[in-house]
């Protein structure tokens, strides 16, 4: 039942999204079965459903069209390199074991971007339902002309739009039955019965279906490394998106997932299905909530999805051919009512953080388009990272009470400081981005206390160091030696402890410790033994650097 319901969303949506990419059919039908079938091989989600999205479509038109304005080039073939160079890409970022890339697409940005996207696409639908042709699909142009036209509006085409979206938000109640399934049965039983086209109504029409063929496009080097550059945005898009689908319908029902497995069931799904000249592939939400909703119990959910709409593909076509246009408008619209929610984005005012961001992102995809938007959302998650990283938080710790505990002094104004000792915690991990402003501002709260004669480093944000922090924190040991000081590293991983002994084995041994309690007592026992010298000495001469 659960794949009945999937494969009733999944086929309409599929023909829809083919028309939003500007594909054939085909392409679609491809992609979804690919998706599937890869998917439930390789992915680790009981419940993700990966096929065509309303977002992967959007962009790769856009994409393409930025490539090859319209009536110039070969669309077909640029639109399958950017679906294969996407596969592997995601492909070699698995290998890489780089999961965690979609965490610099911040949450707030994402929200703006898919509710952004979401309104565009939704109302580039609205052409379909009042029977009209547009002139623009720039959503702030499209609007206007729609009112200009309502003189010329098809009210049959209205009234099935508006009656279709309606039975599907009704249906949502019962989330077992295959809405999906329902109105498409529906719509193609009123193509049957009543004459749509002479009320203006318009359906899919012929299908044209054939085997796949499995080969590369035949592009000049060029056009493929154009389509790489595009590739990395989707890419990137591709799989914030589809984790962010996978990992919380996983939280809610307590899965375990892995990003880098789910990089690799995503990147091989896009990487066959362009192969096959299909279309691009993740794990939308919608689809997703649909299977959980209906009941899935395992990954076969998705391979009986597949089996039905192959069925329904090879034995069906001219009931396809029969599906009415505003009946796949009001699908798609239907698909992405969620995204339309405004709480997480009301959210973000309540706590007064990040809504600027998410406001962007909404702004530059309805200004600047799909293509352009996407591109501006990745520039300001990572701007935001610039940030953070470029204004680092660094706070002093003090002991709480006897408890061994050493906490924030400043939320902590009890807290005790042990005489000639400063310890300090960079709030951000330390990488070649981050490590000189921390050190700077290190120096500065040092500055502040002249008496400190050891300095207390705590690493427990830093699972590792590249070669930059590394050196850093080697030559900032140097100075303060010269000048008579000593510096302590405290919850010292292991994977830098090995790192910092192999670059300078006789300044850092037995100066590494795993807790800050361990360093303060090492750091007693060197005062009490005199080995620290020249207390009152300045910490670093003008215009020394390191």
């Amino acid at each position: 039942m659960a794949g009945l319901c999937v494969a009733s969303v999944l086929l309409p949506q599929a023909v829809a999204y083919a028309a939003i990419a500007h594909l054939g059919i085909q392409h679609a039908i491809i992609a979804l079965l690919v998706g599937l079938v890869c998917y439930a091989a390789l992915g680790g989600s009981r419940f993700a459903v990966v096929a065509p999205t309303s977002s992967t479509a959007a962009l790769l038109a856009a994409a393409v069209l930025s490539l090859s304005p319209a009536g110039a080039g070969n669309g077909n073939g640029l639109a399958m390199a950017l679906v294969i160079m996407t596969g592997a890409g995601l492909l070699i970022l698995a290998s890489a074991r780089l999961g965690r890339l979609s965490a610099f697409i911040s949450r707030p940005v994402l929200h703006g971007f898919s509710f952004g996207l979401s309104l565009t696409i939704i109302i580039n639908q609205l052409p379909a339902i009042v029977g009209i042709t547009a002139n623009t699909s720039e959503p702030l142009r499209l609007l206007p002309e729609l009112l200009a036209q309502a003189g010329h509006w098809a009210w049959w085409s209205v009234a099935v739009g508006c009656g279709t979206l309606a039975l599907l938000l009704a249906l949502q109640r019962w989330p077992k039955l295959p809405g999906g399934a329902i109105v498409m049965v529906l719509g193609i039983g009123l193509a049957y019965a009543v004459d749509l086209g002479s009320r203006h109504v318009v359906t899919v029409g012929p299908v044209v279906l054939g085997l796949p063929t499995f080969a590369l496009p035949r592009l000049p080097l060029d056009a493929w490394l154009r389509t790489g550059e595009l590739a990395c945005g989707l890419l990137v898009i591709v799989f914030a998106e589809s984790w962010g689908s996978i990992r919380s319908i996983a939280l809610h029902h307590g899965d375990a997932v892995e990003p880098n497995r789910e990089l690799l069931a995503l990147g091989a799904s896009n990487l066959i299905s362009g192969l096959l000249q299909g279309m691009p592939v993740g794990a939308g939400l919608s689809a997703s909530t649909v299977n959980e909703a209906a009941g899935a119990q395992s990954k076969w959910a998705g391979v009986i999805a597949a089996l039905l709409v192959l069925l329904l593909v090879l034995f069906g076509k001219p009931l396809i051919e029969h599906i009415p246009g505003p009946v796949l408008a009001a699908t798609v619209i239907s698909a992405l009512m969620h995204s339309l929610n405004p709480k997480p984005l009301l959210d973000l005012w309540r706590v007064n953080r990040d809504q600027y961001l998410a406001l962007a992102a909404v702004a530059a995809v309805l200004v600047f388009g799909l293509l352009h938007g996407m591109l501006i959302a990745i520039a300001l998650s990572l701007a935001s990272a610039i940030r953070t990283f470029s204004n680092p938080v660094v706070r002093e710790l003090a002991e709480l009470g006897e408890t061994r505990n050493y906490v924030d002094r400043e939320n902590h104004p009890d807290a005790r400081l042990h005489d000639k000792i400063a310890i300090l915690r960079p709030e951000e991990p330390l990488f070649f981005a981050s490590v000189e402003g921390v050190l700077v501002e290190a120096r500065k709260r040092l500055e502040a206390r002249a008496d400190v004669a050891v300095l207390v480093i705590s690493l427990e944000q830093s699972a590792d160091l590249d070669s930059t922090a590394a050196e850093c924190l080697v030559e900032l040991a140097h100075v303060l030696k010269r000048r008579g000081h000593t510096l302590l590293l405290a919850r010292v991983k292991d994977p830098v402890l090995q790192l910092l002994l192999q670059m300078e084995q006789q300044l850092f041994q037995g100066r590494l410790f795993w807790s800050v309690a361990d360093a303060v007592e090492s750091a007693t026992q060197l005062l009490k033994d005199k080995q620290v010298l020249n207390v009152g000495a300045p910490l670093m001469s003008p215009g020394e650097g390191g």
